[in-house]
C-alpha cells in the first residue's frame, strides 16, 4: 500500500510540476522545520505531508528535526537553527507577551488532543484536580503545550503550576517507560502513547483534549492547537514560501478527510506505531475529529487561548495582546481556492 501511494504522489508531482511557478518563485526553497514529538498523533497532518511529497510538489525541499517537545522546537527557530515551528498556536500568544512576534499561517489541529491521566495506583483518591497538588507530572517539555494543559486544569481546584512537579519526558515511547519505571504519578500527553496506556490499565484518563466535546468540556471554547507558525519577518520576507507550505499542508488535511484508517496506517512510519498498529488505528479513531478539516483558524479558538494561557500566567495580560497578530488565514484561503475547498 506504502508503494502504491508513493507512485500516486510521484504521478501528481508530474502533473503539478508547475504548481509552484503558478504562484510566484520560491524566495526560499530549502526550508527546515522544527517540530516537537513528531511520532504523536498530534503531528500527524505534517507526517502525511511529509510522506505523500507534497511539500516536494510544491516545490520544497523540508528537513524535518523532531525534538522532546513543543518548547524545545520553539527554540530552535528562536536561535536560528530552523525556520518554521509545527507546533501549538499558543507558543504565538507567549512569544507576543515576551515582545517576540512569530505568527501562525495554517492550522492542522482544532483540538490539542492532550489527555490527562492519572497512574492507576492513585486513582482511587483522586477525587478533583486539586488532588493534583504535590504530584510529579509527566510532560512532553516543561513550557510545551501538555505543561499548559495540566496547568489549566489544576487552576480549576485551586492549585497554581508550582503545585505540582513537572517532568520533561518527551513523547511516544520514552511516556511508557516513564510510567513503567516509576517516574510520573500522573501524565499530561498526546496519543497513541496515552491510549496504550490507558487499554493497559495503566492509567484513568480524567480529562481530555482529543475531541471537540472534551475540549469545550475543559476550556469552555474551541481551542485550536498544532499549526505551522513562524517569525512575523520570514513570513513577511517568504510569502510564497510560506504559501507552498501552507498548500502542501491544506492537501494533506483534505486528503485526511477522505482517507481510510489503512491508508493512513500505510502512510505513516513504521516506527511511529510503537508497535502495534491496531492499537494505533484505535487511538487514531479516538482523535480523528480533532483535526482541522480545512486549515483556517477562529477569532473565538484566538480567544479561548488567550484566556486559558491568562488564567495561570500573570506575564500573559489580555490587554497587551494584539490576537490579529498571532495567526493569519491569508495563505489558507489562497490553499483551499487552488484545491478546491472554497470558503
Amino acid at each position: 500500500m506504502h508503494r502504491i501511494l508513493r507512485t500516486i504522489a510521484a504521478f501528481s508531482a508530474a502533473l503539478l510540476a508547475g504548481s509552484a511557478s503558478a504562484q510566484g518563485a520560491l524566495e526560499k526553497k530549502d526550508v527546515h522545520i522544527a517540530v516537537g514529538g513528531k511520532s504523536a498523533l498530534y503531528y500527524l497532518p505534517l507526517t502525511i505531508t511529509e510522506q505523500l511529497g507534497y511539500f516536494k510538489e510544491e516545490g520544497l525541499n523540508v528537513r524535518i528535526s523532531d525534538f522532546p517537545g513543543g518548547t524545545r522546537s520553539l527554540e530552535a527557530v528562536v536561535g536560528g537553527s530552523a525556520d518554521v515551528v509545527s507546533g501549538a498556536y499558543e507558543h504565538t500568544i507567549n512569544m507576543q507577551s515576551k515582545k517576540i512576534n512569530f505568527q501562525a499561517f495554517v492550522l492542522t489541529g482544532a483540538c490539542p488532543q492532550i489527555s490527562v491521566g492519572i497512574l492507576s495506583s492513585r486513582a482511587a483518591s483522586y477525587t478533583s484536580p486539586k488532588d493534583f497538588k504535590g504530584l510529579r507530572v509527566g510532560v512532553s517539555a516543561p513550557g510545551s503545550s501538555t505543561n499548559m494543559v495540566v496547568n489549566y486544569l489544576i487552576g480549576k481546584g485551586g492549585l497554581k503550576p508550582s503545585d505540582i512537579s513537572v517532568i520533561g519526558i518527551g513523547a511516544g515511547s520514552t511516556v511508557i517507560a516513564a510510567v513503567d519505571q516509576g517516574r510520573v504519578d500522573a501524565l499530561s500527553q498526546t496519543d497513541p502513547a496515552m491510549t496504550i496506556l490507558e487499554k493497559d490499565g495503566k492509567i484513568k484518563i480524567i480529562a481530555e483534549t482529543r475531541t471537540p466535546e472534551g475540549t469545550e468540556k475543559i476550556f469552555g471554547g474551541p481551542m485550536p492547537a498544532a499549526s505551522l507558525y513562524a517569525p512575523i519577518e520570514f513570513i513577511r520576507k517568504n510569502p510564497n514560501t510560506t504559501q507552498a507550505l501552507t498548500n502542501a499542508m491544506v492537501r494533506a488535511l483534505i486528503w485526511m478527510q477522505e482517507a481510510s484508517p489503512q491508508q493512513i496506517l500505510a502512510t505513516v512510519p513504521e516506527q511511529f506505531l510503537l508497535g502495534d498498529k491496531a492499537m494505533y488505528l484505535y487511538a487514531f479513531h479516538n482523535v480523528r475529529t480533532a483535526y482541522s478539516k480545512d486549515g483556517l483558524f477562529s477569532e473565538a479558538g484566538a480567544k479561548t487561548t488567550l484566556k486559558a494561557l491568562a488564567s495561570f500566567n500573570p506575564a500573559i495580560k489580555p490587554a497587551n495582546i494584539n490576537l490579529a497578530e498571532t495567526y493569519t488565514n491569508e495563505f489558507v484561503k489562497k490553499a483551499l481556492a487552488k484545491y478546491g475547498k472554497k470558503k
